[in-house]
């Protein structure tokens, strides 16, 4: 019987668009105290997100079991009839009455800039949702969502000794460095990128070394670069997977983050495991958007090959 894993994370919407300027152009240095200013973006483009649909959308790509788990707004019919035509679980997607799904309004620049405003809506009520609502669950993830969440989720996860990956990424801030250690105590697994990895260094007071001996792995993601994995003592290198082309990096590193799910579901190993999560992220950013890529697993062994040499399964 295959293995199911719970997804707790951020649904949201993105409203992405680019300004045929430079903001630098527009801003004047001497009066950022008082700046009213507004940018004419001829192009909007208006995208299903939030890191816990992101992580949901590629495992489901993969054939794995997923059960989505978060807090939406009213307005949220339009992405439910999304997971609907893919046949995703919506079973413990919570609509909050009187709030907005979570909403993100990002302007880029030419320069690839961005001036970014996040409204969290019903994200703030995640925490009415319950690890032990859903049944048969083998693995879970905490990814970032509303702060209260967050905190019950992983302890939920650990008091029902669940194995969970923790993925504070852009919801590091919300927390002190005694609540991070916390977080590290409950998980199994941590996954971060290098920027996330020298915060969580530093809030918490730990070094890279000591984190990744409270945990079964630390897997820390370095871009274009590749990333590695601390288990065991060890540290194994994992190479960047071939990209066709570079188009948006949002959302690469849920899909890294579903890669990793699916290889502990499925038993694999640490090195075969982080070069699947590599190559999820190479197709992602191949695509405007962070749920616009498909595949199947045909093409997932077919493009695991020619990255790196050897048959995934």
């Amino acid at each position: 019987m295959s293995k199911t894993a719970l997804i707790c994370g951020s649904y949201a919407f993105d409203s992405i668009m680019v300004f045929q300027d430079q903001f630098k152009n527009h801003i004047l240095p001497d009066k950022v105290h008082m700046l009213n200013i507004s940018f004419l973006v001829p192009t909007m483009r208006k995208e299903f997100g939030g890191c816990g649909g992101n992580i949901a959308y590629n495992l489901h790509l993969l054939g794995a079991n997923s059960i989505p788990m978060a807090t939406v707004g009213e307005d949220f019919s339009p992405y439910m009839s999304w997971m609907e035509k893919h046949h995703m679980n919506t079973t413990h997607m919570k609509v909050i009455k009187d709030s907005y799904t979570g909403q993100a309004f990002i302007t880029t620049d030419m320069d690839d800039n961005q001036i970014t405003a996040f409204h969290p809506g019903a994200m703030s009520d995640s925490h009415l949702n319950k690890v032990s609502d859903a049944s048969h669950v083998d693995i879970g993830i905490v990814s970032p969502d509303g702060r209260d969440g967050m905190i019950e989720h992983a302890k939920q996860f650990a008091d029902s000794d669940i194995p969970f990956m923790f993925d504070p990424g852009q919801g590091m801030p919300m927390f002190s460095g005694e609540e991070l250690i916390t977080f590290v105590e409950q998980a199994t697994y941590v996954a971060v990128n290098d920027y996330e990895s020298q915060m969580l260094q530093d809030k918490t007071g730990l070094d890279v070394k000591t984190i990744a001996s409270m945990v079964d792995a630390l897997i820390i993601t370095k871009g274009g670069e590749g990333s590695e994995i601390h288990t065991g003592g060890e540290v194994i290198t994992i190479a960047p997977a071939k990209a066709d082309a570079t188009q948006d990096p949002t959302g690469c590193g849920d899909a890294y983050r579903a890669g990793l799910l699916y290889g502990l579901m499925n038993d694999m190993n640490w090195k075969t495991t982080g070069q699947l999560a590599g190559l999820l992220g190479a197709i992602k950013i191949a695509h405007l958007g962070t749920q616009n890529h498909q595949f199947d697993l045909d093409k997932i062994e077919r493009l695991y090959q020619q990255s790196y040499g050897e048959s995934l399964f």
